[in-house]
């Protein structure tokens, strides 16, 4: 009877923190929808919501029309991508790497996705072809993985990969440093450094469209890891034990991350501290486990 009473009450409290886990995805949901619909009407240009809402005199309003489809509504779906693939990244990276501190710069992935976008700048290639750029960033993401493996081996621990991601991170920054000393024009420098800083503007559809494959792809990558990184939560021997696989545990991670980060900075630039401040400040709403699903 008392083992009955004990896995009742197990039973009782996985259920209860099930629904707990539900309401808050559902609240987290309905918070980015409210502010994904405000961001829609933040701007210079007051909107008539109503009349494009009810889809009266169209012609009259092929004004707020283009800013609401060219200006607004790219800038805020770009938002929604990029920093869940950020989020989702730096959650699936302090799991694995048992670190707090991780975030996707950690492994170098957005500051070869950055270097990558530079040298697209620095060629003239994204004045004559606008698709260049992110593309540019996707390959220096890429590269981020390849220099992590090659440096770090296939069967690298946790420590060997951040010191790895600090060197090819390292070596990034430099080379992006020696791109701006070396810029054919001041102009062509103010323009890297500027778009270094990161920003949503001026973006388009064509944008959206590029990066979506990716960041999809990266986040589902990353959000496949999680059963992995609450295992991992005990150490690499007691995963190992359960049967999880630590090398693909490893890909999907550094994968995922290099996907949909690479992507997003090599559209909106280096954006810093959501990948780090985001898990922790949902962790504490779902136990602090380190699986991303959860954080």
């Amino acid at each position: 009877m008392h083992e009955l009473g004990a896995k009742s009450k197990t039973v009782a409290a996985f259920a209860a923190s099930r629904q707990r886990l539900a309401w808050l995805g559902l609240g987290l949901t309905g918070l980015v929808a409210g502010l994904f619909i405000l961001s829609l009407g933040v701007g210079h240009a007051a909107l008539p919501w109503g009349d494009l809402l009810a889809h009266r005199g169209q012609m009259d309003l092929s004004g707020p029309l283009m800013i609401l489809r060219e200006i607004r509504l790219p800038r805020a779906i770009l938002a929604v991508l990029v920093g869940a693939g950020l989020g989702l990244s730096g959650a699936v990276l302090q799991g694995f790497l048992r670190n707090p501190l991780a975030d996707p710069a950690l492994i170098g992935a957005s500051s070869t996705a950055a270097l990558g976008a530079v040298l697209v700048f620095y060629s003239g290639l994204s004045a004559a072809w606008p698709p260049a750029l992110p593309l540019g960033g996707l390959l220096g993401a890429g590269l981020a993985v390849v220099l992590i493996y090659a440096l770090a081996g296939r069967d690298a621990s946790a420590l060997t990969l951040i010191l790895a991601g600090v060197a090819v991170n390292s070596l990034a920054g430099a080379m992006t440093a020696l791109a701006l000393n070396f810029a054919p024009s001041p102009y062509a420098a103010l323009e890297i450094v500027f778009w270094l800083l990161g920003s949503l503007a001026n973006r388009s559809m064509e944008h959206v469209w590029l990066i979506t494959p990716f960041v999809v792809v990266g986040c589902a990558m990353l959000a496949s890891t999680g059963p992995a990184l609450d295992a991992l939560a005990l150490g690499e021997d007691a995963a190992r034990s359960m049967g999880v696989r630590l090398r693909r545990v490893r890909l999907m991670a550094i994968g995922g991350t290099a996907l949909a980060v690479g992507a997003g900075v090599a559209v909106v630039g280096s954006v810093g501290f959501v990948g780090l401040m985001v898990p922790h400040l949902l962790r504490p709403f779902v136990g602090h486990r380190p699986a991303p699903c959860s954080a």
